[in-house]
Parts: C-alpha cells; sequence; structure tokens
C-alpha cells in the first residue's frame, strides 16, 4: 500500500481523495497554487507544496512543478482527481518513468479512449454499440457531404481531441453541413491544437446514460449500474440521478456487462465512465472517461462503495473488495452542481463568501471545499460544491434534495441554487421525463 499521496488537483475533489487517504492510514500532499494558499484542501492535508501563479497552465497543469512536488515530500503516488490531468497521458507517462505511481489507468489506456475515433472504433470491436457515423476523421466536405447522406441528416460534428462540448456542431441539412463542418474544425483547432473532426447521427431526444465500470488491470472488471447526466447546459452537467428513471433492471444488466466484458477484455485499471446516448431503448457509445466522474457519490450512494478507496488498493496492486454478485442496488441517488454563477446568464461570480451553511440529515452528503471567509479565486471552474441525496427510492430523494436545497446556505456570492428550487417544481423532473435538450429548452422559455 502507498504511504503518502500527493493529489494533484484542488477543491472538493481533493478534499473528497484526502479524507479517503485519512481512513485508510495513507499521508496526503495537497498541491496549490499561490491563490490557492488559503484553501480548505490545503489546511486539511498532512502537507502541502506551492506549485506556482494562479494561471493552471503554471500551476495545477505544470507536470514538472507537480512531480518536483512528489519528490520534495517524498510521495509515492499520485491521485489526479477530475479535470486538470487526470486524462493526460504523457503525465501518466512520466510518472511511470519516475516510478511515481498513478492512481488511475495507465498511459495507453487513456491514449487510446482519448481520441474519439480509436476508442469509438476499440468499443465497437469490444461488441459496444456506437452512434451509425464516419469510421474515422473527415478531412473534406465533400467527404462530410457523403457520409452525412448515407447515415441521414440531422448529423452532429465533433472534434476527435474534444471535450466540454467544443468543436461540436449540428447540421440538420446539406446546406448547413459546410458551415457547421468548417466551424468545428476551426473550433477544435483553437480549442485543442488538433481540427480533424468525425461525423456522427445526431438522435432526436436521447438521453444522456453512462454506466460506472471498474477494473482491477488483470481481466476482471465490475460495474456499477449508470447514471443518467441528461440535464445539461451547453453540454455540462448539472443535475445527475442513479439508476435512471428510464432504465429497468433487465436493461441496466444488459449493457452493464457489455461495459464489463469490454473493460476486462483490455485489462482496464481502475475507476472509468462508458457514456451513452440511449433512445428508444438502444444506446450509442459516444466516449469513455478514464478518470473518476464529478458525479461518482451518486453511484457511491447507492451501492455504499467508496471508489476512491477503491482507485487507492487496485493501483497498489491490491485486489478489488467485491465482485459483480456483491454490488446490490439500495434506493435512488440525486446530485446537484452548485456553482458560483449568475443567473440567468451562469456568469462566474467569484468573491468573498460570508456565511456557509451545508445541510444535513439523513441521507445528505455536502461535498465543498468552501468555508466562511473564503475568497473564490477567478482563475478556475465556477464549480463550488455538490449536494448529493440518497432515499430509499425517487420521490423520497426528489424530497430530501428539496428540503436541503432550502437548508444550504452561501452568502456573499450567487450561486445556481435557485436554478435547482425551479427545477424542481417542474412535473417532467418530478416524472423523470426529460432529455438532454430538455434543459436548454427550458432556460430559453423561462428567461426569454
Amino acid at each position: 500500500m502507498f504511504e503518502k499521496i500527493l493529489i494533484a488537483n484542488r477543491g472538493e475533489i481533493a478534499l473528497r481523495v484526502i479524507r479517503a487517504c485519512r481512513e485508510m492510514g495513507i499521508k496526503s500532499v495537497a498541491v496549490h497554487s499561490t491563490a490557492d494558499s488559503d484553501a480548505m484542501h490545503v489546511r486539511m492535508a498532512d502537507e502541502s507544496v506551492c506549485i506556482g501563479p494562479p494561471p493552471s497552465s503554471e500551476s495545477y497543469l505544470s507536470v514538472p512543478a507537480i512531480v518536483s512536488a512528489c519528490e520534495i515530500t517524498g510521495a509515492d503516488a499520485i491521485h489526479p482527481g477530475y479535470g486538470f490531468l487526470s486524462e493526460n497521458a504523457a503525465f501518466v507517462q512520466v510518472l511511470e518513468d519516475h516510478d511515481i505511481g498513478f492512481i488511475g489507468p495507465t498511459a495507453e489506456h487513456i491514449r487510446v479512449m482519448g481520441d474519439k475515433i480509436t476508442a469509438k472504433d476499440t468499443m465497437r470491436r469490444l461488441g459496444v454499440p456506437c452512434v451509425p457515423g464516419s469510421e474515422g476523421g473527415v478531412a473534406t466536405v465533400e467527404e462530410a457531404k457523403r457520409i452525412s447522406a448515407e447515415i441521414g441528416y440531422p448529423v452532429i460534428i465533433k472534434a476527435t481531441a474534444g471535450g466540454g462540448g467544443r468543436g461540436m456542431k449540428v447540421a440538420r441539412d446539406a446546406e448547413a453541413l459546410e458551415v457547421a463542418f468548417r466551424t468545428a474544425r476551426a473550433e477544435s483547432k483553437a480549442a485543442f491544437g488538433n481540427d480533424e473532426v468525425y461525423i456522427e447521427k445526431y438522435l432526436q431526444r436521447p438521453r444522456h446514460i453512462e454506466i460506472q465500470v471498474f477494473g482491477d488491470g488483470k481481466g476482471k472488471a465490475v460495474h456499477l449500474g449508470e447514471r443518467d447526466c441528461s440535464l445539461q447546459r451547453r453540454h455540462q452537467k448539472v443535475f445527475e440521478e442513479a439508476p435512471g428513471p428510464a432504465i429497468d433492471q433487465e436493461t441496466r444488466d444488459r449493457i452493464g456487462k457489455v461495459c464489463a466484458d469490454a473493460v476486462a477484455a483490455i485489462n482496464y485499471i481502475g475507476a472509468g465512465t462508458i457514456e451513452f446516448l440511449y433512445e428508444d431503448g438502444d444506446f450509442y457509445f459516444i466516449e469513455m472517461n478514464t478518470r473518476l466522474q464529478v458525479e461518482h457519490p451518486v453511484t457511491e450512494a447507492i451501492f455504499g462503495v467508496d471508489l476512491v478507496r477503491e482507485q487507492i488498493r487496485v493501483a497498489s496492486g491490491m485486489p478489488m473488495s467485491f465482485e459483480q454478485k456483491d454490488l446490490m442496488l439500495n434506493g435512488h441517488a440525486i446530485e446537484v452542481r452548485i456553482n458560483a454563477e449568475k443567473l440567468p446568464n451562469f456568469s462566474p461570480c467569484p468573491g468573498r463568501v460570508n456565511v456557509f451553511h451545508a445541510p444535513g440529515g439523513l441521507g445528505v452528503r455536502m461535498d465543498s471545499a468552501l468555508y466562511a471567509g473564503y475568497t473564490i479565486p477567478p482563475y478556475y471552474d465556477s464549480l463550488i460544491g455538490k449536494l448529493i441525496v440518497h432515499g430509499r427510492d425517487r420521490p423520497e430523494a426528489l424530497a430530501r434534495l428539496k428540503r436541503a436545497l432550502g437548508e444550504l446556505i452561501v452568502d456573499g456570492v450567487d450561486t445556481t441554487v435557485p436554478l435547482f428550487h425551479a427545477l424542481l417544481e417542474e412535473p417532467d423532473i418530478l416524472k423523470g421525463n426529460y432529455s438532454i435538450h430538455w434543459l436548454e429548452r427550458w432556460l430559453a422559455e423561462t428567461f426569454a
């Protein structure tokens, strides 16, 4: 087992890993920029190291600074959290070269799944259902038009190296395709330094369903059901629940086994998420995230497992502590992402938090790095907390979420809490009747 783990991240996810380390008797090291000197993860860790100025490129994304912090503190492993360097294959390769453990998959698995076309080809070969589309990258408008005519409009053009909705454009007919194609390539080049794009059939009212998988790196893997992450704004998730309200147990077992078998076949190690669009009973693979997800707590709630603890165990060479037969779904869980943003434009709202009160009670969990007197810096993502509730069934979880939101106090900055109060009054949300387009339409109508 590792003796000391450095967390190459900040905020609530850094705290999440520090807590798991403490329960396991492992020393923790926090890294931070100068802007995060007073952050909660710095206060909570056993040791801390400043790795640079506020810009992420000079601190949390600086591989030399993070490796140096490991050498200075004697940390023998790194947990990347999510975001930043968590899916950076070159970073993992550097750690392997320096004999520093990485609590996550191999550099090769990150490379394969980080390229959307290679990932799709790999999953298709492993028996995972995929969205109809181009076999690889599409280089010309003429080729794009031919493929689009074959699979039928509307189509979506996606950046091979994309993420977060960048480099994605929808074309509903041949006339719109040329502009969409050129725009997607330009966005991809600007955002990722790679202008390669591919084309897929654009589904009309799909849900975003993701399957949590976990492998031991030795050919054994399990699935921990699905999460429904369909409520999104600009391709960013805001509300996640497990199990999905549209998925029955037979369907869950079927797609879960397909995913577990696929990651077992490639000797995948640690936590991963296979993401699908789901429509009319069919699943279509879109990507695999080779890291812990922001929304992992809802899975932990319904299965009673600690995914971070399990990540640390298998990365150190220990076997998984559970098998598929041990994973029994219990109840329903929902997570809402609390961002420091001002509605209705969702503009970032950094600043000083005068008062912070986290909700409590049965089935309520608040993952946040806030405290009274803390100043939210303007340099990073606006996520300031995740409110997770668990109930015996979905109606109880919804009632618990409403109650917990009423208890939550963040004074001094605007947050997205009012959005969730409003959503919990909507019949479609209460019935679980929504798709990935629902929230965008609702926002447009509500704030017109």
